[in-house]
């Protein structure tokens, strides 16, 4: 995901690239219209001079493209400074023919309409002062055309300036929608930003009061072990009892493992992470582990792809894997389905139940708040589970079947988990 200051760079760029783009149409049609003029409607225009300046102004063109190559910040002062080269241009051009009675006159409204969508305040401002400034300026100061039929001169004023008004107009609306458009997408993008922000955020309050319950839940735990173990050696108990006791003990010492564990699998990282393993092998890992954890609960497993590549197993991966187990096992009373496939590249895996599906507010809502169907339910580890998915470039999807009960598609690239070589 982009951070902010990576989505202003690269929005100043693409104001500057639209920039060029639009000079190469104006000089385009400049340079027809100078070249056209003597030969289409007999006005002998100063073809030196004007040459020139779209020479420049091309070459101008030239350079900024590659300076957008190199990449770098682009401030509202470059983009000020490139409206400023086309006024002053435009201003020259029409020095040589015309001045202010020259229709192309209007192409300064495009300038001044960039500079309001693209620019501060002040420095919005400033253009329109600029072109106001050359106008007035050109009102006096010019070459006149040697048009020497005024009632064809009239003609000839008003077809150009409905030509350049039509051209105007689509540059207008050109450039303003992109921009428009560009807008909405980064306003898009700086949300998303900051609603990972938000997420990470709870993700590390919830680290910490994890911490804190471990800590605490080690006292209770110890002190049902012990009275599971004095309990086990009470001979009355009937068989039934004494398997149920066996169940209790290895449960209470699975959550001690669990407990022990976390501060060394807290901030694991992906070197830290375990040796490597085939991706089918870590599955049934995680599996096994599900199984443990949920004895009574029953699963049907389908495994199967091309060759599995060999991956480095994450903590947080494995116990958000573990959570949609849980999730829909406690949707259907403990039966649920499970269907992985894989490719060298990505990962899908289905966990599928029966229960009554997912509500709306699930559906909306489910990795970005907690969320859950169930009244003794957190939302907590369907949230952490996006997150770790996420986190690792992937998605978790969520869908009511049809019939009755719920689907968790989890989608995973593997580039992230793949061990080196």
């Amino acid at each position: 995901m982009m951070n902010p200051n990576s989505l202003r760079l690269e929005k100043g760029q693409d104001h500057l690239r639209r920039l060029i783009l639009m000079r190469w149409f104006a000089v385009a049609g400049e340079l027809v219209l100078v070249v056209a003029a003597g030969p289409l409607i007999d006005i002998a225009l100063p073809l030196a001079p004007m040459l020139g300046i779209l020479l420049l102004l091309a070459g101008f063109n030239l350079l900024t493209r590659r300076r957008v190559l190199r990449g770098g910040a682009v401030g509202a002062g470059e983009l000020f400074a490139q409206l400023c080269v086309d006024i002053a241009a435009l201003s020259l051009l029409l020095f040589f023919s015309g001045g202010a009675a020259n229709p192309l006159v209007s192409l300064y409204l495009p300038g001044i309409a960039i500079a309001a969508v693209v620019l501060p305040g002040r420095f919005a401002w400033s253009v329109v002062a600029l072109s106001v400034a050359a106008y007035s300026l050109l009102v006096f100061y010019y070459v006149p055309l040697p048009v020497a039929d005024a009632e064809r001169a009239t003609r000839l004023h008003l077809a150009g300036m409905w030509l350049i008004f039509v051209a105007s107009a689509a540059l207008i609306s050109w450039f303003v929608a992109r921009m428009a458009a560009a807008i909405r997408s980064r306003d898009l993008e700086l949300a998303a930003v900051r609603e990972e922000a938000l997420r990470n955020e709870r993700v590390v309050a919830l680290g910490s009061l994890a911490a804190g319950a471990a800590h605490e839940l080690g006292t209770p735990l110890a002190t049902m072990a012990i009275l599971a173990g004095e309990l086990s050696r009470e001979s009355a108990m009937s068989p039934d009892a004494q398997e149920d006791l066996a169940l209790l003990r290895s449960q209470i010492e699975h959550c001690k493992g669990i407990i022990t564990g976390l501060a060394a699998r807290a901030g694991q990282t992906r070197a830290e992470g375990g040796g490597a393993v085939a991706l089918d092998g870590w599955l049934e890992q995680v599996i096994a582990r599900w199984r443990r954890l949920r004895p009574h609960a029953e699963a049907k497993v389908s495994l199967h792809g091309t060759a599995a590549p060999r991956i480095v197993g994450e903590a947080t991966l494995e116990q958000g894997v573990l959570n949609l187990f849980n999730n829909a096992a406690d949707a259907d009373g403990g039966h649920i389905e499970i269907e992985a496939e894989w490719d060298s590249d990505r990962l899908r895996l289905e966990v599928r139940d029966r229960g009554p599906g997912f509500d709306e507010n699930v559906l909306l809502a489910a990795g970005r708040a907690f969320v859950t169907t169930r009244a003794e339910g957190t939302g907590i580890g369907l949230f952490l589970a996006h997150a770790a998915v996420e986190r690792l470039g992937g998605r978790i999807v969520l869908a009511n079947r049809e019939g009755g009960g719920a689907v968790t598609r989890v989608e995973l690239p593997l580039d992230k988990l793949k061990a080196d070589d």
